[in-house]
């Protein structure tokens, strides 16, 4: 299996041009904070000789793949298991006291789609897991058993945004009193038969209900609530950080963290704005930065991405 031909990693040239600036100094600190198969580490540690890498993911199958893939750079890579809200304590396991770059690419990775007994993929029969780490927690197949209709109506409502949300919780539960839902294949039956033929032809109808699934498996919302304020925590003056978001949900997400943090504290009316009152970050792009038609053309997956970045102007108090 060649790893470059499963996993292109998305706008690599953007979170490296972006970066760079934090990272060029001898012994700099770069966080992947999202391993995956480790297609970005690899591209940044090509790129700065002196740099040090702690890549953190919680899917064991990821590390030991990325762990391959970067034993070539020996004692300048560090990976470490952990779900990416623990940013912070890996840093500081790994002997650091801060990040000068970090890099969060979000989302289900490309190994996890592509492995089809993951059950991540409404396009492939596979048992309904759709954990990320597969060592601990709930599957997809024990929240479609367990979950009453109104909890499983509220997921596909706020973590797929389904318009068809209650009508699909109601399938799902009749079908379940008949069998256990265990595979894919069989909750795509059960969604599409629940489907009105004119919302058929408007998209896959398994989709959102797959993403809902996989974000209340993984909790990537309530993860990602609090990683992004840990990692900009231990950014030093200089540092940056570079999101790429692949839904609506984790951008707005992202979006306002970043907001926050790039925002004036200073009282309304406030006639000269105190140091104290300065944002402590500068976003590095205007709004959310998409990935180029070129690179959409060969690479599908980079067609939702949004790109947020943001560097530390000043420290905490």
């Amino acid at each position: 299996m060649n790893l470059r031909d499963i996993h292109t990693p998305v706008m690599l040239d953007r979170c490296i041009e972006l970066l760079a600036p934090a990272l060029q100094r001898e012994g700099a600190v770069f966080v992947d904070a999202t391993l995956g198969m480790g297609g970005h580490s690899e591209a940044f540690l090509e790129r700065f000789p002196g740099l040090r890498l702690v890549g953190l993911d919680r899917d064991t199958d990821a590390l030991r793949i990325a762990g391959e893939r970067l034993a070539r750079f020996g004692d300048r890579v560090r990976l470490v298991h952990t779900v990416y809200d623990g940013i912070a304590d890996a840093v500081r396991s790994s002997g650091f006291a801060a990040a000068d770059g970090i890099l969060f690419d979000l989302g289900v990775s490309s190994l996890q789609l592509d492995m089809a007994d993951r059950g991540f993929a409404y396009s492939k029969d596979a048992p309904l897991d759709m954990r990320m780490d597969q060592s601990a927690g709930t599957t997809a197949a024990d929240i479609l058993a367990t979950y009453g209709e109104g909890d499983m109506r509220r997921i596909f409502e706020r973590y797929g945004e389904e318009k068809l949300a209650g009508r699909y919780a109601r399938a799902i539960i009749a079908a379940r009193a008949e069998a256990p839902i265990e595979r894919s294949g069989r909750l795509v039956e059960i969604l599409q038969a629940a489907t009105p033929a004119a919302v058929q032809r408007t998209g896959h109808p398994a989709k959102r209900v797959f993403q809902a699934l996989r974000i209340e498996v993984n909790r990537e919302l309530s993860v990602l609530e609090r990683a992004i304020p840990s990692a900009l925590g231990i950014l030093p003056v200089g540092g940056r950080m570079v999101v790429l978001s692949y839904q609506s949900l984790e951008d707005r997400l992202v979006k306002r963290a970043l907001a926050e943090v790039s925002t004036s504290t200073a009282p309304a009316g406030l006639p000269v704005e105190l140091p104290e009152h300065a944002p402590k970050f500068t976003l590095l792009v205007r709004g959310a930065e998409l990935a180029s038609e070129e690179e959409r053309a060969v690479n599908p997956r980079a067609t939702p991405v949004r790109l947020r970045a943001a560097e530390r102007v000043r420290p905490d108090a």
